[in-house]
């Protein structure tokens, strides 16, 4: 008879190659700092996400009219159009779009003001790696996997974004 070992459920479940059924789910990131942006599109691509990059309202606003995406990931203070003015037009545009404010300049008299504008999460500066992607699942109504790492490599350097995808 072979010898057969049993590896613990947290290794099993990261030594397992991962089972894609479901295309991944689309992310839109509205940032104006280039290093805090990168971080996020390279953590929410490692975490199996299809992560697009804005650097301004604007362009965000042209990328959301295109449709298909699952979630705006949003600060409020980024050029041309605000994360505040990014709402008003997804909910004039009567798109079905979760929003998740990512900021350290929360408008919150605009919020009080119109109670239809609140985003569905909010991450205060400096938020974790860990909160972000917290907050993506939850609000994307996903589980966490078992003994999911949040953190980064210790390798890891950040990339610039896709230009691309710059105005």
């Amino acid at each position: 008879m072979k010898d057969v070992s049993i590896l613990p459920a947290c290794e099993a479940a990261t030594t397992s190659p991962p089972v894609k059924t479901n295309p991944p789910k689309r992310i839109l990131v509205v940032e104006s700092d280039e290093d805090i942006l990168s971080l996020n599109i390279e953590v929410l691509t490692r975490h199996g996400y299809h992560a697009d990059a804005a650097g301004d309202g604007a362009v965000a606003w042209h990328a959301l009219k295109s449709g298909g995406y699952d979630l705006l990931i949003t600060e409020h203070d980024v050029p041309k159009v605000t994360g505040i003015e990014l709402i008003k037009a997804i909910r004039g545009a009567r798109m079905a779009l979760p929003v998740i404010m990512a900021t350290g300049s929360l408008p919150r008299w605009e919020i009080i003001r119109h109670p239809w504008l609140e985003p569905v999460a909010v991450l205060l500066k400096p938020y974790t790696i860990s909160e972000l992607v917290g907050s993506v699942k939850a609000v994307l109504h996903q589980p966490a996997k078992p003994c999911e790492q949040i953190g980064l490599p210790l390798n890891w350097t950040v990339q610039p974004p896709d230009p691309r995808l710059r105005p």
